[in-house]
């Protein structure tokens, strides 16, 4: 080991003890509420150290005041899973050994779990190896809501229903942040396209704001009990988020009473005087400029000096990224963490297996009987490829990732004859330039030439034509236009001729089924007519192989629900509709025109049938919804019962999905909203009672012109089913005139 890196060893290890003083100072002693050991810490710094805690000085890190024993505060990228190790002035990795880490499912994934105690175990996961990694914070979960399928970070995001995104989120953030590590809730808000993230200003109306895009950040807060908020990269009405008084000031912290520090996006900070007094507390990088020239570093301080900014300012920034330091145990010696262990793994791979969607079963092709499959052919070169590492802020150096094609070998356990060819090869990334301030670098993407990809096809049709069984493995990777932040999508169609290869394909062997392997919706016209079965996949993490062959082969009932409506062209989306001003804007400005109709509020209010709709997945068992029971719990709240019966042959899981439909009133409402569900597992013939509690919100919509949740009274329909457009049971409900803050 060199002098040097011994020298960065020791002052790591002095910033991270605390300093024993003879007579414990009061700010050391854990024993005191953590309220009181900030004030007595605030009386001891001066105005450089306190400055030094609201910036950067280093590309992860910021803070630290050796003379107190305070240590850094170091926070990293790991919505899937802990980032590598990258520089401490360079987003270049430093090529240790020691930066792995379990991946496991993004966010559309887990999303499709419906399941807030596997996003619970995921965080708690993450968390534990963060301690394990020396990270105080991680950065995520993102919540924004998929408002068109074209967004590049749709695989990050919880999916297109504030009720759904706010469940999920909460479970991951109480998991983490239950082991120590704090949960960086982004991009607050409206951050729903990476085209012109950095500069488009989104033109929404307040009630739409209100409804769709910040309610799974205020479950976040509220409920999930964050510590910390990201600012977003745009503008709302011409402010930058990350600098955003209505944002940060009224809405965060005044209304949500959030305690905890807002984080800028790496980028995001662009002016001292908004950043100071408009609710950034923690400048992060602004890139560039040296660390004391950060907005929030030497001009705030000359600022505070003489007089332009007040103190107060300043010391309430301090207070909330003390708040988070503290949260982690790190002033106090933080528990040592673990990572990759058996238990890990096997979160991993609970979370991929709930993630599965079968999105069609005719003639119960599968699951796979190896008692009449000799010969199984395995095609697509998305069977081969791993993803974990591939996705940017969101990539995880794992220890280890199953393919799918490494799952199904090992599940066939020599019974079968597994064929693999690669079918088609997906575009290939030349990095052409140096990373952006986000740490995202130009590329330029290079295709297989039209020989090439002939020869890929005609060997996948003779593979095709030997086997017994087809499994064609296509979807998207984490490439630029394609499932990759910094670019959106630029259609939904399958690159690399997916589709005329399936068609081939399927010509060739109609035993076929199609497994898609992305984060966001794909279309699927007009194969999908003829295809007998298709399994959405997604990244599935650590664990992608083994638990899709667990689903293929029927050790696992898929249960999975898709957390986004599938369309059958980009035309129908409900951005699409609005043109070039509503997606991707026009002269710098975007417009929300289609307002509360985003997803399936869309395709409900305009009768339109997508591909498949919000909360479908089938299984291979079947279940049956009686006997829907409504009981006031309050003037604007209810209880709601109904019995489900595994009516199949095998054990599986049901998301039992409740929708409020409301009366006709005086201001326009979708058609009907998920307001709560339910999974439950069931053994062949068991029937149990599911019970669902609604709110006075569960019935409320934002009244702009008084500034609050407001129910009207009315006989409200309360529908139950399988999915948004499946509806089992139908019932109403009886509602008060209330207000729902």
């Amino acid at each position: 080991m060199t002098k040097p890196l011994l020298l960065v060893l020791s002052l790591a290890c002095a910033l991270s003890a605390p300093v024993q003083a003879a007579d414990t100072a009061a700010y050391l002693d854990p024993k005191l509420p953590v309220e009181a050991r900030i004030n007595d810490l605030m009386s001891r710094l001066t105005l450089d150290e306190k400055i030094a805690l609201v910036h950067a000085n280093g590309l992860f890190r910021s803070g630290g005041v050796p003379r107190l024993g305070i240590p850094y505060l170091w926070t990293d990228d790991g919505p899937q899973g802990v980032r590598e190790e990258v520089g401490l002035n360079s987003w270049n990795p430093t090529g240790q050994t020691d930066d792995f880490a379990t991946a496991v499912p993004p966010g559309s994934a887990l999303a499709a779990t419906w399941d807030p105690a596997v996003t619970e175990a995921c965080g708690r996961l993450i968390g534990q190896e963060a301690c394990a990694r020396g990270k105080h914070v991680i950065l995520g979960p993102g919540v924004n809501i998929v408002r068109t399928p074209l967004g590049g970070r749709t695989y990050d995001y919880y999916g297109e229903d504030p009720w759904l995104a706010g469940r999920l989120a909460v479970g991951y953030i109480r998991g983490m942040q239950d082991e120590g590590t704090v949960a960086c809730v982004k991009h607050f808000a409206v951050n729903n396209q990476e085209v012109e993230r950095g500069r488009i200003d989104v033109d929404v109306d307040e009630r739409t704001l209100r409804e769709i895009y910040l309610p799974a950040f205020e479950a976040s807060v509220k409920e999930g009990g964050a510590l910390a908020v990201m600012g977003a990269y745009n503008k709302l009405w011409g402010e930058h988020c990350c600098q955003n008084a209505f944002l940060l000031n009224q809405v965060l912290k005044k209304e949500w009473g959030f305690k905890g520090g807002v984080i800028s996006d790496w980028g995001g900070t662009h002016d001292t005087r908004e950043a100071v007094t408009k609710g950034l507390d923690l400048e992060m990088g602004t890139w560039g400029r040296g660390y004391d020239d950060n907005y929030l570093g030497r001009a705030f301080r000359d600022g505070v000096k003489d007089g332009t900014y007040p103190m107060a300012l300043l010391d309430d920034k301090v207070r909330r990224d003390l708040r988070m330091l503290f949260a982690t145990g790190a002033v106090d010696g933080r528990r040592p963490g673990s990572i990759n262990t058996k238990a890990h793994q096997a979160v991993a791979l609970r979370a991929a297996e709930e993630a599965a969607v079968l999105l069609k079963n005719d003639g119960g092709l599968l699951p796979v009987d190896p008692a009449h499959v000799r010969t199984v052919a395995v095609i697509g070169q998305n069977a081969v490829r791993t993803f974990a590492a591939g996705v940017n802020s969101a990539g995880v150096k794992a220890f280890h990732e199953s393919t799918i094609l490494e799952g199904i070998v090992t599940r066939a356990h020599g019974t079968m004859n597994i064929v693999y060819s690669e079918g088609y090869r997906q575009p290939t990334i030349r990095r052409i330039s140096e990373h952006d301030a986000a740490g995202v670098r130009k590329t330029e993407v290079v295709e297989a030439s039209p020989a090439e990809a002939k020869d890929l096809s005609d060997r996948a049709v003779q593979a095709a034509q030997s086997a017994d069984l087809v499994l064609l493995v296509g979807g998207l990777t984490h490439q630029p236009h394609n499932d990759d932040e910094g670019t959106d999508r630029e259609g939904i169609a399958l690159p690399s001729q997916q589709s005329e290869l399936i068609g081939r394909v399927l010509a060739a062997n109609p035993h076929t089924v199609v497994i898609l392997v992305d984060g966001s919706p794909v279309a699927m016209d007009p194969w999908i007519s003829h295809v007998p079965a298709v399994v959405q996949a997604w990244y599935g993490g650590s664990e992608a192989g083994t638990a899709l062959a667990a689903v293929l082969f029927g050790d696992v009932n898929p249960s999975g629900k898709l957390p986004v409506t599938f369309p059958r062209s980009i035309e129908q989306t409900p951005a699409f509709q609005g043109g070039p001003r509503a997606y991707p804007g026009v002269d710098g400005t975007v417009h929300y025109s289609e307002g509360l109709l985003v997803g399936y509020r869309w395709y409900d209010a305009k009768g339109i049938e997508p591909l498949f709709p919000f909360g479908f997945g089938l299984s291979y068992t079947t279940f049956a919804y009686k006997n829907l029971r409504v009981s006031a719990a309050g003037p604007a709240a209810a209880t709601v019962e109904c019995d489900v019966t595994n009516t199949g042959p095998r054990a599986g899981a049901e998301v039992v999905q409740l929708y409020v439909e409301p009366p006709h009133l005086s201001v326009p409402r979708p058609p009907r909203e998920l307001k709560a569900f339910a999974r439950v597992e069931l053994a062949p013939g068991e029937t149990r009672t599911v019970r669902l509690e609604l709110t006075p919100r569960s019935f409320a919509y934002y009244a702009v012109p008084v500034h609050a949740w407001t129910v009207e009274a009315g006989d409200y329909g309360i529908v139950v089913g399988s999915s948004s457009r499946d509806i089992r049971l139908r019932g109403s409900c009886p509602v008060a005139s209330a207000r729902a803050d």
